[in-house]
């Protein structure tokens, strides 16, 4: 080697050593000027590397199932705050914003709810008055801590000619619990986001529904501020064209449009339970895995194009080592519904989801 190469090399070499590695994108850093990126989280979830990869890639939680009504209020004079309170004060510490969910639905609601001391159905009036105390109680506990609330979730069915979900909120108090509900729920924190919540919002029909019940509350100037659209998709759904039929819907009444809990099922989209049958095996394939790879990436190609108008994207679970799709439709059935696997470690989906 001639030395008048030697001063070339050593230059190069000095400005490699001072180059810093370039960071690897994170969810929340690559969308940060897009909307929030949330994950659903339980207790479980707030120590050890699943509190790790929290922190490093989100910017906001939802309580998975410790807000509703249910597991934060069994008995009609006691209430359970500690698994709320725990993921609350986590994302204070980490600064993280929170989603609380959910106010009013009509599963997972404790039985007393809906009856008296003998067992009887309650009026129209009690329930009103255990909904709003309901409310009152849990937004008091956390004002000022979460921006954003489902007041309201999956009030429409996915079938019949019916608006309104026959269930125990509608047959005793009518359809206006819905607005009863937003109304609670402004006069506690008028600073949060009210949000509407339902799944399958990208078949026609439903999305239809969804849009009577919302305009409704608009021209009535009820208190609503967005819809959620569940995101609880498949592989094989939604196309593009659905997707962007129900942003559009939504958003043309003025409010803010979230997609509150997001997965991607492995498997042909099922929305009832059913018994596992032997061609259930729960293996993850290469097409599985090639299809859900263009899946997210189409989604979030299409959630930064409306960008301001969708506000927020929130997944249903931390990572494949455990999501409740796991037992739903098929009990026991494994599924790889998320951008993290078993072990923590980003899929082929979330390189497509963070490089663009």
């Amino acid at each position: 080697m001639t030395k008048k190469f030697v001063p070339v090399l050593m230059l190069a070499a000095l400005l490699f050593s001072c180059a810093e590695p370039q960071a690897q994108p994170t969810l929340k850093s690559a969308y940060k000027d897009y909307f929030p990126i949330g994950v659903a989280v339980a207790p479980r979830n707030l120590t050890g590397p699943e509190a790790e990869l929290i922190i490093k890639q989100f910017s906001s939680v939802t309580p998975e199932n410790a807000m509703k009504m249910g597991p934060i209020h069994p008995e009609e004079n006691r209430y359970f705050w500690q698994d709320a309170d725990a993921i609350v004060d986590f994302a204070q510490k980490n600064g993280l914003k929170v989603r609380g969910h959910t106010l009013c639905w009509h599963n997972q609601t404790p039985r007393w709810f809906f009856t008296d001391a003998s067992g009887n159905q309650v009026s129209r009036e009690v329930l009103l008055a255990r909904l709003k105390q309901h409310i009152t109680d849990v937004m008091s506990r956390y004002k000022g801590k979460i921006y954003a609330w489902d007041v309201v979730n999956e009030a429409v069915p996915d079938g019949g000619e019916s608006i309104y979900r026959p269930s125990k909120f509608y047959e005793i108090i009518g359809e206006d619990y819905i607005e009863k509900a937003f109304e609670y729920a402004h006069a506690v924190d008028p600073e949060a986001k009210l949000f509407y919540n339902d799944y399958n919002t990208e078949n026609t029909a439903k999305r239809d529904k969804i849009f009577q019940i919302v305009k409704k509350l608009k021209d009535k100037k009820v208190p609503i501020h967005g819809v959620g659209l569940q995101g609880h998709w498949s592989i094989d759904e939604p196309t593009s064209q659905e997707l962007e039929a129900s942003i559009e819907k939504f958003a043309s009444l003025g409010l803010d449009v979230q997609v509150t809990e997001l997965d991607l099922s492995v498997y042909p989209k099922e929305h009832e339970r059913r018994a596992k049958k032997e061609t259930d095996d729960g293996i993850l394939t290469e097409d599985m895995v090639k299809k859900q790879t263009a899946q997210y990436k189409m989604l979030f190609d299409t959630f930064r194009k409306h960008k301001g108008t969708l506000t927020g994207v929130t997944f249903w679970n931390v990572s494949d080592r455990s999501s409740w799709l796991d037992n739903f439709p098929v009990p026991g059935r494994k599924d790889y519904p998320l951008l993290f696997d078993q072990n923590y470690q980003p899929k082929e989906a979330f390189w497509q989801v963070v490089k663009f």
